[in-house]
C-alpha cells in the first residue's frame, strides 16, 4: 500500500474497510486535532474531551466493515457530536450525584466524626501511595493551592504535563475508593480548599 497521507478520504474509508491500521492511523492524525479542539470547546474539560474522542475513534475501528461512511469528515463530526452529547450528559449525571453526595456526607459526618477521621487517613494513604511525580504535583494543587502553571515552572515540566499527573492521581485514587470514601473525600475537599 502506498503512504496513507497521500490518499483521499474515500481512499482511506476503503483501506480501513479493508482493516488496514496505517489507513485508521492517518485518518486519526488528519482529524483528531480538529475534533479535539471542537469537543473542548463544548465540554470545557480536556480529560472528558479526550475520552470523548477515544470513543469516537474506537467506535469507527470497531464499526469500520459494518458502517457504511459517505463523506468521512462529516461522519467523523457526527460520531462527535453523539459522544459529546452522551458526556454532557454524564458530566450532568456526575454533578447532581456529587451534589448529593455533599449533603449526604455532611449528615455522616454530624452523626460520626470518628468514621470521617478514619476516611481521611484512607485518603492520606492512598496519596501517600501515589508515584512520586503525581503525589507531587498532586499534592501542589490541592495543598498548597497552586495553579497547573505555577507547577509546571516550579516543576520546570509543561502544564499538559501536571495536568496528566494531577488526572492520574485522581483516577488512581477514584478507583481505590467505594462510595462511602468518595462521600468523605468530596468533604475532605471542601474543607482543605
Amino acid at each position: 500500500m502506498m503512504s496513507c497521507d497521500l490518499l483521499s478520504d474515500a481512499e482511506l474509508i476503503a483501506a480501513l474497510k479493508e482493516g488496514e491500521e496505517q489507513a485508521f492511523g492517518e485518518i486519526y492524525e488528519r482529524y483528531w486535532k480538529e475534533l479535539y479542539r471542537k469537543a473542548n470547546n463544548i465540554l470545557q474539560d480536556p480529560d472528558a474531551s479526550v475520552d470523548v474522542l477515544q470513543d469516537v475513534f474506537l467506535s469507527l475501528w470497531q464499526r469500520r466493515a459494518q458502517v457504511d461512511i459517505l463523506a468521512l469528515k462529516p461522519y467523523l463530526h457526527q460520531a462527535l457530536r453523539f459522544s459529546v452529547l452522551k458526556a454532557i450528559r454524564k458530566l450532568k449525571t456526575d454533578r447532581q450525584f456529587y451534589e448529593r453526595l455533599m449533603e449526604v456526607t455532611t449528615e455522616i459526618i454530624a452523626e460520626n466524626p470518628l468514621l470521617f477521621k478514619e476516611q481521611q487517613q484512607l485518603i492520606q494513604n492512598l496519596i501517600d501511595n501515589l508515584p512520586e511525580d503525581c503525589k507531587q504535583a498532586f499534592l501542589l494543587s490541592r495543598e498548597q493551592e497552586m495553579t497547573y502553571k505555577q507547577i509546571a515552572n516550579l516543576l520546570n515540566i509543561s502544564e499538559k504535563t501536571v495536568e496528566k499527573r494531577i488526572s492520574k492521581s485522581l483516577k488512581m485514587i477514584r478507583a481505590s475508593l467505594n462510595i462511602e470514601t468518595c462521600i468523605t473525600i468530596l468533604l475532605w475537599y471542601e474543607f482543605h480548599r
